[in-house]
């Protein structure tokens, strides 16, 4: 979302409708690369359920790829809001109205996404509390769902440049959390 910052506005409609052309352009290309990211982590969260019965192990995989294509797909809908509110703003139309189709799009993909989601915290969550993964109990706190359900309270206690920071790239942000964490835990784990 630091694509569609802008420091004197926390409108984040109004902000993509002002956006260049480049600047939307490579908001969506970043998706993908995001994307393909993700799932490279996906990698080192298998290892760490390598010691999980294995179709729990392969559950585990299969839901956190899934969620990670998910995200690009979602960050990579962007694009329909961003130009929705790029051709609002050029042709003084009503900005709410000429996203909302954009936007209903974008929250039904991230419901799609949600039963994938409670399948993979049940099965994280259990394992890693029952000491069966290579992960320390601690890596619960870090886990997505933590964060996700906290995401109401946090966004809704900042406001400005800031809220439009966190908020507007809070799914990529719990990500980046979670996978460096991941990644603290299973180094002091090898050494």
């Amino acid at each position: 979302m630091l694509f569609y910052y802008d420091p004197v506005n926390s409108n984040l409609y109004e902000n993509m409708g002002n956006a260049s052309n480049s600047r939307i352009i490579s908001s969506t290309i970043t998706a993908l690369i995001a994307a393909w990211l993700y799932v490279l982590g996906c990698i080192h969260v298998f290892q760490a359920f390598k010691s999980t019965k294995p179709i729990v192990k392969n559950l585990v995989l299969i839901c956190f790829v899934a969620i990670s294509i998910a995200y690009g797909v979602v960050h990579a809908a962007f694009v329909a809001i961003a130009t929705s509110s790029k051709l609002a703003i050029e042709n003084n139309l009503n900005l709410n109205q000429s996203v909302s189709l954009a936007v209903e799009a974008n929250n039904i993909l991230r419901l799609l996404v949600y039963p994938i989601f409670g399948l993979l915290s049940i099965l994280f969550i259990t394992q890693v509390w029952k000491k069966r993964t290579l992960y320390p109990r601690w890596i619960i706190l870090f886990f997505p769902l933590i964060l996700f359900l906290l995401e109401d309270f946090i966004c809704k206690n900042l406001s400005g440049s800031i809220s439009i920071i966190v908020c507007g790239g809070y799914l990529n942000l719990i990500l980046i959390i979670f996978f460096t964490a991941s990644s603290i835990a299973l180094w002091n784990k090898n050494n």
